[in-house]
């Protein structure tokens, strides 16, 4: 292709990624980028979700690990920015990204500027591509060996795998930037415990069934109930997502069925003070939310069902619920994605219809 004015393939190259945490497979695809294009633009994803042993790093922090890699040369020519999730639509998801290249992109002096989207030559990026056909493709070579995964395994198994992983030389997968960053976090950060604990307690989790057949797979029942512009969440006592909000729900019996199961919940495990028939006649939708990550337990899938309260001078009474979960009616505008369990924000999004990036700082 021949070059831009600038002397570059392209104007602006885009790369998506989560960077749990970012290692040199990551810069190897920016350092590329960054020879073939004028501006590079790096989309954080799952930005605003709460830590989890998915996601144990925030935007904020993973934005200082990206910085730290790159000199000040490299860093005026790199955009950092976040990308809210949207698990259950492509199309709000794309919609966010084509806005934000579109917001960031510096102007090309009066032509369309050249556009493409960068990415490792497995995986991921062949799938973005369906979803930006309009924009050109570079694929940059794999870094063999090298995978978030296994570095998020290595650090939270156990505080001895940790340190093994950080001291005996099988970091070198990290930059040294992120590898001194990564130290501090197990040592001093209350967080790296939390995470501890929430894999502890996932081996547990993992023993029980490691003598089943087949990998199990878990149906749980959600509630989204919603009046006067408030919806209905419990404060989690204990991990998993220990102090984030999450809607009411669990695990359904087994001679159960779903709507029975969530109605269980409402009324045993927040006491919400609404008759059932009631309950019943403010149905106003249900869903499957089955995205394979959405639950640390393994393979879980939710049946979320939607209950529209009529509107009144008072939310309904909610009485202390059993297993010292705090049950509470949360303005929708104070929901914020990063204090909600797992894929919780995004079932409550599917239903409301709210935009993208609501809820985001």
């Amino acid at each position: 292709m021949p070059p831009t004015p600038s002397g570059y393939d392209f104007d602006c190259l885009v790369f998506i990624g989560r960077f749990q945490p970012p290692h040199l497979g990551h810069l190897a695809v920016i350092h590329e980028a960054l020879k073939r294009a004028r501006q590079v633009i790096v989309l954080v994803g799952s930005a605003w979700q709460a830590r989890s042993l998915r996601n144990p790093w925030r935007f904020e922090e993973r934005h200082d690990l990206l910085r730290s890699c790159f000199d000040p040369e490299e860093n005026a020519r790199l955009e950092i920015a976040p990308l809210l999730d949207a698990l259950y639509n492509d199309d709000v998801w794309v919609r966010d990204v084509q806005r934000k290249v579109r917001d960031i992109a510096s102007p090309s002096h009066g032509r369309l500027p050249r556009i493409g989207l960068i990415g490792a030559s497995r995986g991921q990026s062949s799938y973005y591509l369906t979803l930006f056909p309009q924009w050109e493709s570079v694929s940059v070579p794999l870094v063999e060996g090298i995978a978030a995964t296994q570095i998020r395994e290595r650090l939270f198994r156990s505080p001895s795998s940790a340190a093994d992983y950080l001291t005996t030389g099988a970091h070198h997968d990290l930059p040294p930037s992120v590898h001194h960053a990564l130290e501090a976090f197990v040592e001093q950060s209350e967080a790296f415990q939390r995470l501890l604990e929430e894999q502890h307690l996932l081996n547990q989790y993992r023993k029980a069934w490691e003598q089943a057949p087949y990998p199990p797979i878990f149906v749980t029942v959600n509630a989204v109930v919603v009046q006067s512009g408030h919806v209905l969440l419990v404060r989690r006592a204990a991990a998993p997502g220990k102090g984030l909000l999450a809607l009411p729900g669990g695990f359904i019996n087994s001679h159960e069925r779903l709507l029975d199961a969530c109605l269980r919940e409402l009324r045993e495990r927040v006491r919400l003070k609404v008759p059932e028939p009631v309950l019943k006649g403010s149905l106003r939708g249900q869903r499957l939310f089955d995205e394979p990550h959405r639950s640390w337990r393994g393979r879980t899938l939710a049946e979320a069902f939607y209950f529209a309260l009529r509107p009144e001078q008072q939310l309904p009474q909610l009485k202390p619920a059993k297993g010292g979960e705090q049950a509470r009616w949360v303005a929708l505008a104070d929901l914020e994605p990063e204090t909600l369990f797992e894929d919780h924000f995004f079932i409550i999004q599917n239903f409301l219809g709210l935009p993208a990036d609501f809820g985001t700082p």
